[in-house]
């Protein structure tokens, strides 16, 4: 079930925006917007379409609807237009005068949607 707000007095945004969770993180998008997500289920190409099924709330400067916990009928479509990897992060561990020195590195990888339609 889903709860409707609606924004009475309050200055409202031209646009509309929603929030999306997916990869165990909670994202803030609007239409235009590029996001970059750490974590995505599946096999995935760049230039496909992807689909968000687990929207939270949607806002579109009217109305607030927010869901309990997802809104059932709303959907984010969005295409995949980077696959990569962000800059490499280290991790050191060093023992003062024991000669123990352990330098890692990390790259996280990341997917950046470019979000199309808000439903």
């Amino acid at each position: 079930m889903a709860v409707t707000k609606k924004t009475a007095g309050k200055k409202a945004e031209s646009s509309e925006f929603a929030v999306i969770k997916t990869g165990g993180k909670q994202y803030r998008v609007a239409v235009g917007d590029v996001v970059t997500i750490e974590i995505m289920d599946g096999e995935h190409k760049e230039g496909e379409a992807i689909v968000f099924d687990k929207v939270l709330l949607v806002d579109d400067g009217k109305d607030t609807t927010i869901g309990t916990p997802y809104i059932k009928e709303a959907k984010v479509t969005g295409v995949l237009k980077e696959i990569g990897k962000a800059k490499k992060v280290e991790v050191m561990k060093y023992k003062a005068k024991s000669r123990y020195l352990k330098i890692r590195g990390h790259r996280q990888p990341f997917f950046k949607v470019a979000i199309e339609k808000i439903k």
